[in-house]
């Protein structure tokens, strides 16, 4: 798929790390970019920047991202793009003892449901309802009708200890790509993921300056943290390169996770 002004997008978790940096890099190339994000502040004033639209949305609300794609659709016209980034982590073990108590607890279901919510369910959900909409438009010259970008981790295929929630959502991602490809391939639309590593986002840089360092020294090559930009490269890749489809790649200076 060329990029230009004919051609919208889609950007979950666009306002602030990589979703941000994919949406200035699809801007850049001229792309009509819509911003869905919980974050109105950011999310506005990058709209303002790059010339797009800021809508308000959790990924985990249909009504919230029926409402979402009908404004930008409304504003841009049905995308050819979709580039989820939206999700977020946390840190709990599956199960072990209280240090208050002493008494054995565990990773309480209600907190496991809602990372799977937003990290999978949310994906999808934004997944199928933009693939929906991307057939009802004519197919460019090569027969392509969309290109869709999932975001999964690395904690998918090596997630640490208290990752639980985290890499099982992030496994269910990458294991979208290959069926949901499959499922479209009919209609000229193309389904990839990426799993970055360890990257300079807001949550990452908030962290003290030794551990970012620690972090940093654990990749093996380059040894720092990515930068969001690589991460829109890679996207912009998969978006232009028409042969590439169901995919699941790495990006990740070569790091495989230690189990802490």
């Amino acid at each position: 798929m060329r990029l230009g002004s004919e051609i919208s997008a889609v950007v979950t978790g666009g306002a602030s790390g990589l979703g941000e940096a994919t949406a200035r890099r699809l801007a850049s190339r001229g792309v009509k970019v819509a911003l869905f994000d919980l974050n109105t502040e950011r999310g506005e004033a990058l709209a303002r920047e790059i010339g797009g639209v800021f809508c308000e949305v959790d990924v985990t609300s249909e009504t919230e991202v029926d409402a979402a794609f009908a404004k930008a659709r409304e504003l841009h016209g049905q995308e050819r793009i979709l580039v989820n980034c939206a999700g977020v982590a946390n840190a709990v073990k599956t199960a072990s003892t209280d240090k208050t108590t002493g008494k054995p607890k565990h990773f309480p279901i209600k907190d496991f449901e809602r990372i799977i919510q937003i990290n999978l369910i949310g994906t999808f959900s934004c997944l199928a309802k933009s693939a929906a909409g991307m057939l009802t438009l004519d197919p460019l010259a090569d027969g392509e009708r969309g290109a869709i970008v999932n975001t999964a981790s690395v904690a998918a295929q090596d997630g640490q200890m208290g990752q639980t929630a985290y890499a099982a959502s992030k496994a269910g991602v990458v294991g979208l790509a290959l069926p949901v490809a499959r499922d479209l391939m009919a209609n000229g639309i193309r389904v990839n993921t990426i799993l970055p590593g360890i990257f300079e986002t807001p949550l990452l840089l908030a962290q003290p300056e030794n551990v970012r360092v620690a972090l940093a020294a654990s990749v093996p090559f380059p040894k720092r943290l990515g930068i969001p930009d690589e991460f829109a490269a890679v996207a912009e890749m998969m978006i232009t390169t028409t042969y590439l489809n169901g995919e699941s790649v790495r990006v990740d200076g070569a790091i495989r996770m230690s189990p802490r």
